[in-house]
């Protein structure tokens, strides 16, 4: 585990019960359970989880949303549970649901989230960048998904944070407004910015993330680097990782004898194969030389690295919670 010198928030044996109503036999339900995590200043903190996983609970306990049931947490130094307003406003919160007042129209309601703090970012820029001035008058209940997580970021941007939580950023972003948002946070991250985001998207993280945890029925059971986590099994040391071949070629083939045990040969549908394992230089040119033997022309065929979501899976099962 690292331990950062001044990290925007320390979490320690995190633990939150939730209850009797949410359990059916009437007792507490143990939602978090001895969860640790440390988030920097400059860097880019993502919990991965599936739903259910306890992300959110541990965030809204970080940020002194839910009172936690045991554990410590020290946000910029402070305990969220007994910090005043001082606190508050040198954090970023951009919630899941939003939180926005249906009848508000975003610009007057940004001006009037400007108007709290005593530093807050220039609203027109943040306005232009996020896109906001294109549906400007129009009320937050007639917003769609991706607008609202548009006018949510700036919503937690606007007072200028010192750290800034972001629960599952690119819900509902449609591919211009994602490229845009993940620009601006890795900005913010770049610009010193502590940013602290969970999401269950894979993708999200492998793109943005500078320090991974993994999170599984409310407990830590995996952290890192990106790197660190795709090495995750592997020698990374003498640069073996894993792989995956795919291509499209004549149903029926005997891939597998073709290259040994060391690697995984699947075919999926007829004429659709993949192979995977720590695939070598070797690997292909025998691969490519026994086509070339058999007088086969694949169709397609793309080689893909290990990604994040195959560590995840990996860690945490493959299984339907």
């Amino acid at each position: 585990m690292r331990s950062p010198e001044s990290p925007v928030l320390t979490i320690e044996g995190l633990i939150k019960d939730v209850g009797p109503l949410a359990s059916l036999d009437g007792k507490m339900l143990r939602v978090v359970s001895g969860l640790s995590l440390f988030a920097e200043r400059g860097q880019i903190t993502a919990l991965l989880g599936a739903n259910g996983a306890g992300k959110t609970t541990t965030l809204e306990c970080a940020q002194g949303l839910q009172k936690r049931t045991g554990g410590h947490i020290g946000l910029l130094g402070e305990d969220p549970d007994s910090a005043g307003a001082g606190l508050r406003s040198r954090v970023g919160v951009m919630l899941q649901d939003g939180g926005l007042p249906p009848s508000a129209r975003p610009i007057p309601l940004l001006r009037h989230i400007s108007g709290m703090y005593e530093n807050p970012l220039p609203l027109e820029p943040l306005v232009e960048r996020l896109g906001i001035d294109t549906f400007a008058r129009t009320g937050v209940r007639r917003l769609s998904g991706g607008q609202k997580q548009r006018l949510s970021l700036a919503a937690a941007l606007i007072g200028n944070p010192e750290v800034l939580f972001l629960d599952e950023p690119s819900a509902g972003l449609d591919p211009q407004s994602r490229q845009i948002v993940f620009e601006l946070i890795a900005e913010l991250r770049d610009a010193g910015m502590g940013i602290i985001l969970t999401t269950h998207l894979m993708d999200d993280a492998q793109r943005l993330a500078d320090y991974v945890y993994i999170i599984d029925a409310g407990r830590n059971v995996a952290e890192g680097t990106v790197a660190e986590l795709l090495s995750h099994g592997h020698d990374a040391m003498d640069g073996i990782t894993e792989r995956t071949l795919y291509f499209d070629a004549p149903a029926g083939l005997d891939i597998a004898g073709a290259l040994g045990s060391e690697v995984t040969v699947t075919e999926s549908r007829a004429g659709s194969y993949s192979v995977s394992g720590t695939l070598t230089p070797q690997h292909l040119a025998k691969l490519t030389a026994w086509w070339a033997e058999k007088g086969i022309m694949p169709v397609s065929l793309r080689l893909e690295a290990r990604s994040l979501e195959d560590v995840f899976l990996d860690i945490s099962g493959r299984d339907i919670r």
